[in-house]
């Protein structure tokens, strides 16, 4: 997925960061904080930078969740998490349930 930029609002930053980096991150921050797949094989650059990104693109998170729900194939290139397809979609299903039931204004 790297090198073009998603279709939709905010999709520049989250081509930058990975779907699969992006949803992997969110559930630690906000469902699990010990699932560390999103802190891979990556450099401490490479990881402050999207964190710093993620950070700051909140009002983006449940669009692109969204969004992911809808992505083809988000296994087809292999992501530095690791995690497949259906894997990414099930964490992207349950951090928007949180998301509505906590966060309601994002």
């Amino acid at each position: 997925m790297a090198g073009h930029n998603f279709n939709f609002d905010g999709g520049e930053i989250l081509s930058r960061i990975g779907a699969a980096w992006f949803v992997s991150y969110a559930y630690h921050d906000l469902i699990d904080k010990t699932f560390m797949a999103w802190d891979c094989d990556i450099t401490e650059k490479s990881l402050c930078s999207r964190k710093s990104k993620y950070n700051n693109s909140t009002f983006y998170h449940k669009a692109w969740l969204q969004e992911v729900l809808k992505m083809e194939q988000l296994d087809k290139h292999k992501n530095k998490v690791g995690l497949r397809s259906t894997e990414i979609k099930k964490m992207a299903k349950k951090i928007l349930t949180y998301l509505e039931v906590s966060k309601p204004t994002l």
